[in-house]
């Protein structure tokens, strides 16, 4: 298997974050028939999977269209992971996304933005750029990434029962650790480019 691939899923799975968002998923769908709970998980990731798609087909000429180089998106995605980073390591007590609303989740909260939200738009649209010619890769990545995603969250409840809430928390803030780690790779990375081009 490919390096970068490994590399690439990796990373989205880093950005997509299943452990921490477990109780987000469980919140959201508290209301929910437990039947249809499986069902609503996985929709939901097949809805985060279209819209990342067209972001990994459509960000090139995007990125063109609003003028953006390479090097800015990485910069700018190296920052972006950043501040998830700090929030998966430091959560927001009354929660990411505020009050939920009762009944069946559809596309917000869980598919946008807590799957394919802003930070996961950037990553796609930064493995785009930097190598536009191995997108069918990266959306192989994305599928993958996204998969391993939908089994952790169709077994949410189980899995917070079984770890425990202080298991899924440490297992969060070490995953933000890691993810900090990658966007500071990335960050210098860029600003390595940037003085090249001086």
């Amino acid at each position: 298997m490919e390096a970068g691939f490994v590399s690439a899923v990796v990373l989205l799975l880093l950005v997509f974050d299943p452990f921490g968002n477990i109780p987000l998923f469980i919140s959201a769908l508290r209301d929910v028939p437990r039947a249809r709970r499986t069902r609503v998980v996985l929709r939901e990731c097949l809805i985060a999977f279209a819209l990342l798609t067209a972001f990994a087909i459509l960000g090139r000429p995007l990125l063109d269209v609003l003028g953006l180089s390479d090097l800015s998106l990485q910069i700018g995605g190296a920052v972006v992971l950043m501040l998830v980073a700090i929030r998966m390591v430091f959560p927001p007590p009354e929660g990411v996304f505020g009050p939920l609303p009762g009944g069946e989740p559809f596309i917000v909260p869980l598919a946008v933005p807590a799957l394919a939200g802003p930070s996961a738009l950037a990553t796609v649209l930064l493995l785009v750029s930097r190598e536009p010619d191995k997108t069918a890769l990266w959306i192989a990545a994305i599928a993958l990434a996204l998969s391993a995603s939908a089994l952790v969250l169709a077994f949410a409840e189980r899995l917070q029962r079984l770890l425990g809430a202080r298991v899924t928390v440490a297992f969060e803030r070490l995953m933000g650790l890691v993810l900090a780690a990658m966007a500071v790779e990335m960050m210098l990375r860029g600003i390595e480019r940037f003085v090249a081009r001086l």
